[in-house]
Formats: C-alpha cells, structure tokens, sequence
C-alpha cells in the first residue's frame, strides 16, 4: 500500500478580476500563504501528485516563485509535477527557469512516460500544446504493480475517455483541470479530481482543498482534506420589507471571512441595492448584490376580473372571510401562488 496526496489547480496569481484591486492582491497574497497549510497536510505520504495549473500564468512574481520553493522545500516526500494548459511546459515556463529542488519532477513532454519508484509505477505527461489523446493505446507495463498516471486534462482539449480510463490497467489516475472535487471509479480504477486548492469567484464555491489516498491492489480510500482559505458563497435571500435584516439573519457568523453572493428574491416594492449595499459593507469580505424581486401583488389581485383568474380568487376570497386563522394562512399562500403561476414567476413555497 501507499499513501499519496492528489491535488492540482493553484492557480496562483490569479487575477480576481471580480475584486477590487486592493483585495485582488490580498487574495494573491493569501494564496501564496495557503501554501505553508498546503505543506503541512502533505508530510506524512509517500508522494506528492500535483496535476497541474499551479501557475495561473506564465510570468507569477518572485514573491510567488519563493513562496512555492518554500512549501516544496518543506516536504520530505518527493513531489511530481505534470503542468497544465494555465502553465505549459515549454521554454517560457517558470517551471524550466527555476531550480525547484531535489524532491521535485517536473514532467517536461506532451507523451507519457514511466518512473519506477519503490511501491508503484508513476505515469505522467506535460500539457504543451494540446491537440492530444493521452489515453489512446496506451495500457500500463506492468498490471502486477500499483500503477498511477499523473496527467491535466480536459473536455475541449488532450480529451480522455471512461472506456479508455477502463483498459489502461491504471490502479489510479489522478487529473487536474475541474475546479469541482470529483472521484470514480471503472471496475478497477479510481480516476479523481481534487479541485482546485482555493475557491477564486462564485463558479468556485465552498471548501477546498486536496485528497489524500491510501492505495492497494485491492483498494482505494479517497479522503477529501479542506485546507482553510477565504471561501465562497451564495445566498438566495426572501427580501422582505426590509432586506438589510432579512439579509443579516441568513448570514453566519463567519460571513465577514468570506465573500457572498446575495440573491435578494420574493415580493418586494423597492429593495434600494446601493443603500442595502453600504449597510452590508463591514459583513462580508466582498458581496456582491443581485435583485431578483418583483414588485408587490395587491391582495385577492384580480378579484374583479371577469374570467378564470377572477372567478377563482372570488371563491379563495369568500372562504378567507368564513375560516379560521389557521385557515386563513394557508388560502392567503394558495392565492401567491396562484397568482405568481399566471403572472409567470418562479414559485416560491
């Protein structure tokens, strides 16, 4: 058996255009920081898989470049590298013009090639210009040992196929590219995505991190470790009468780590954006507001009407006037929704 750590996905130095430029170079600066807590949940394994895109770019700061050597340093096991489409192997790349250290391979060709190691046979290839099926005809070379293949792929580029995956005689395949924490299995591999190491906008919500596996012959144990980092979220919030506290109420307690998304949604006559806005400033990290509310329904709207709509809010009508409280509530929901049905809206229960 073997114990290795699969992740993939920095992107360090990402833009985070979605931030102000104050806050976008804070979250650099927190992704570099991530780093030392990304070390410390790889020290006790035999291997480190990294898949690639670590880089967001080609030209990342020195500050970046040291902070990564930094985190490599730190980790006794050896680290394997297969680079992604955000940061190829090719003569501009940063990972041909630094010394990475003695613990770090880096594969350098778009092709597939093997390394025994005590334990296991590695597989792995470099993204360098895509336009390439890895998994054509390709098949391990030895099925008596534990065999992994290190390799970023996707979709629209160097596809790879479940059928493929299934005759390849792989004990593993540990990718890179999906953002999504995403693990499989054919009746004999394991094929996972990790996602990526720190969520960077609100296609990338929710905890991140890497997975740690025990591999055997015989089995498989995936276990997704969270590493802590600023997340992010969305809400869809009933905007009320008043969205400022309708909106405190859904926000917990750690909001003000994190960066939200906020639906305002439901009836509501004017939920004045800017002025919610600044009374929410201090509870998030960053929000960003969206309005999905319609304007109020008058009661019993449509009662006068001389056609379906009318003729049934006349009969919910009479029958709020002679029930009780009780009854009373659940005819009032009956005639929203009714009314949210014919105007055409999204029901909300």
């Amino acid at each position: 058996m073997i114990k290795f750590i699969h992740a993939a996905d920095f992107h360090l130095d990402a833009a985070f255009t979605g931030l102000s430029p104050e806050l976008a170079k804070q979250r650099r600066g927190e992704q570099r920081e991530i780093l030392s807590r990304f070390a410390l949940a790889c020290q006790d394994c035999d291997l480190v898989l990294l898949a690639g895109d670590l880089f967001d770019g080609k030209n990342p700061y020195l500050d970046t470049i040291e902070a990564l050597k930094a985190c490599f340093s730190s980790i006794a096991a050896p680290i394997y590298i297969a680079p992604g489409n955000h940061d190829p192997y090719n003569e501009d790349s940063p990972y041909v013009r630094e010394d990475w250290g003695e613990n770090v391979h880096i594969f350098t060709k778009q092709e597939i090639e093997r390394i025994q190691l005590p334990g296991c046979d590695l597989y792995g290839a470099a993204y360098t210009q895509g336009g390439w099926e890895p998994l054509r005809d390709f098949h391990v070379q030895d099925e008596s040992r534990l065999n992994l293949l290190l390799l970023h792929t996707g979709a629209e580029y160097n596809p790879i196929t479940a059928e493929q995956i299934a005759n390849s005689g792989l004990d593993y395949l540990a990718l890179g590219h999906v953002h999504s924490l995403q693990v499989q299995k054919t009746d004999y591999t394991t094929y996972a995505y990790p996602g990526c190491l720190m969520g960077r906008g609100f296609d990338e919500c929710g905890k991140k991190g890497l997975l740690e596996v025990q591999l055997s012959k015989v089995n498989c144990d995936t276990e997704f470790i969270p590493i802590e980092s600023r997340r992010y979220e969305i809400l869809t919030v009933e905007a009320g009468e008043d969205p400022v506290a309708s909106v405190l109420e859904a926000l917990p307690a750690d909001s003000r780590e994190h960066c939200y998304r906020v639906i305002l949604s439901g009836p509501c006559e004017d939920p004045k954006l800017p002025a919610v806005e600044e009374a929410l400033r201090d509870r998030c990290f960053s929000l960003d507001l969206v309005d999905q509310t319609h304007g109020i329904r008058r009661q019993w709207e449509g009662i006068e009407e001389d056609t379906l709509r009318g003729e049934i809010m006349k009969e919910l009508k009479s029958r709020y006037d002679q029930g009780s409280e009780e009854e009373q509530q659940r005819i009032l929901t009956a005639a929203r929704i009714l009314g949210d049905l014919m105007d055409g809206r999204e029901v909300s229960l």
